[in-house]
């Protein structure tokens, strides 16, 4: 199994793909329709069903999309406060129960974010059982990283190349190690960058829709009943032969076998996933033999897989159906069956139905592979500011809900949300309680949650959860100053050894002794 998922994709699952670039791929690609064929309607349908469903996302929720935005575009800082709460019954013990520990403690969570000049900063406040614990603080930007202890009189610093250098003395099999801070903020920024979405967008999803001939799109008009309401509908029916889909599919592989840009885009995404801080212009050798492996199995894959495809077993094809009301879609019916050569057939059909209206959206679907059933229902409203969902995904005898309720007035949400996890075993159930505010104001927001778990040996609120956060926008990230900084990257592995067996350990003893109550110490901070 192992060797098969490093291979690629099997080639059992070559024309599922094909199956989702139809569906997804189209959809995007529709932006260029401006014809009335049934083609054109039937692509036109999905992308504006997909428009519909974000925008009502969007407008459920405008508060945190804009909030979202304002994060993405300015310097942050956030401030999370955690404590718990424990109502259970009272602990035997003489001294401090876990209830008065849990009670009487809280851990202080403030970062700080510039993404753009590549600045970071974090620091933690600790009250555990009454004690507390303060002037816990790291500092990164794009070359060094700082660490603030509470036991140490100076801050510890070391840039990204000392680093490496450090690693390659300790361990000479890192010899071409090169870490890379900078990464990290990289990675914040998501997966694919604009730029490659817009190319994978341009020369795929578009020629997906470009090669599919007019030809394989029928229309009829048909009433249907759409969730016990009767529906005028435009019935789209798109049919593709077993030749049509391979084709389709060795044209696709064929593209990616000799596009260069693609193979760097996933060469970069494989080194970004796999290596971390060690993805730069000049990784250790072994990690690029690696990549270098990775992306070698990849062409070949993909090689195997335009070999396979003629022999594939597709005997019916590829239907699709939508039915499309107001140029949304109401109801849909995929299906397809499909093995290699001399194996049995796979069959995989996607059914269902969804009413999609300006205060309330209702879906309704099964996907099956066989005798394996998926099934989701959602139920959406929003009405004068007021939520009420419910969604649902099941497989077999296994549930898992969601339900929430949640009003907006003056900037200020209050919500109710449950999620219900059910099985058939006898402790498999349970659900997490979530409540809680949270108010938007432009540059800043404050926050309050409080989460409990309900299970069937467990009471509800036995134990509670409680997440306090606020965040505002900053002009700048704060840095420490230079002075009293340790440059950890100016020591050789003996000389930081040595640092770290006597200042450092005289440091901790003289802070541990004073948080234990030996003479000269403080007990009440660190």
């Amino acid at each position: 199994m192992e060797e098969n998922a490093k291979k690629g994709v099997p080639k059992k699952y070559i024309a599922i793909i094909v199956v989702a670039v139809l569906i997804v791929g189209g959809s995007v690609a529709a932006f260029m329709v401006v014809t009335g064929t049934p083609k054109a309607q039937y692509f036109k349908a999905e992308k504006n069903t997909i428009e519909f469903l974000a925008e009502k996302g969007e407008e459920r929720y405008q508060p945190e999309f804009d909030w979202a935005e304002t994060t993405m575009e300015n310097p942050i800082e956030n401030t999370l406060e955690l404590s718990a709460e424990y109502n259970g019954p009272p602990s035997n013990n003489m001294g401090m129960g876990p209830e008065q520990l849990l009670n009487q403690s809280t851990l202080q969570l403030t970062s700080q974010l510039n993404q753009d000049n590549n600045r970071m900063a974090a620091d933690m406040q600790l009250n555990f059982g009454g004690i507390e614990m303060n002037n816990i603080s790291m500092y990164l930007d794009a070359d060094n990283a700082r660490l603030q202890l509470p036991f140490l009189e100076e801050i510890l610093q070391i840039n990204d190349s000392e680093l490496s250098e450090l690693l390659q003395e300790a361990d000479p099999a890192l010899n071409d190690v090169n870490m890379d801070f900078e990464y990290i903020f990289n990675q914040m920024d998501g997966m694919l960058s604009d730029e490659d979405q817009a190319y994978i967008t341009e020369e795929y999803l578009t020629m997906v829709y470009g090669e599919l001939s007019s030809d394989a799109f029928a229309t009829a008009d048909e009433t249907v009943t759409v969730q016990d309401e009767s529906v005028d509908t435009k019935k789209i029916t798109l049919q593709l032969s077993e030749q049509d889909v391979k084709e389709l599919t060795t044209t696709i592989l064929e593209k990616m076998k000799h596009d260069d840009q693609l193979k760097d885009i996933i060469e970069a995404q494989i080194k970004q996933q796999q290596f971390g801080m060690f993805a730069s212009n000049t990784m250790p050798a072994e990690m690029e033999n690696e990549v270098n492996t990775m992306m070698d199995d990849f062409e070949q894959s993909i090689d195997e897989a335009i070999n396979g495809v003629e022999d594939f077993q597709i005997p019916d094809g590829l239907t699709s159906v939508i039915w499309v009301q107001d140029d949304l879609i109401v109801q849909r019916d995929l299906s397809i069956s499909l093995a290699p050569k001399n194996e049995e057939l796979t069959t995989l059909t996607i059914n269902g139905s969804q009413l999609l209206k300006d205060e309330h959206q209702k879906l309704d679907y099964e996907l099956a592979i066989d005798d394996m059933e998926l099934m989701f229902d959602a139920d959406l409203s929003h009405q004068d500011d007021v939520l009420d969902d419910s969604i649902t995904i099941g497989a077999d005898d296994i549930e898992l809900s969601y339900t929430g309720s949640s009003t907006l007035q003056d900037g200020t949400r209050d919500f109710e949300r449950t999620v219900t996890f059910n099985s058939p075993s006898p402790n498999g159930s349970g659900s997490l309680i979530w409540s809680g505010e949270a108010t938007y104001d432009q540059d800043q927001k404050s926050a309050d949650h409080t989460l409990s778990v309900e299970m069937p040996d467990l009471p509800q609120d036995i134990v509670s959860l409680h997440v306090s956060n606020d965040a505002k926008t900053i002009h700048e990230v704060e840095q420490p100053d230079g002075d009293n900084v340790k440059d950890l990257g100016n020591m050789s592995v003996d000389e930081l050894e040595q640092y770290f067996q006597t200042d450092v350990t005289q440091q901790f003893e003289q802070w541990l002794m004073g948080h234990m109550g030996v003479p000269g110490g403080n007990m009440n901070s660190f």
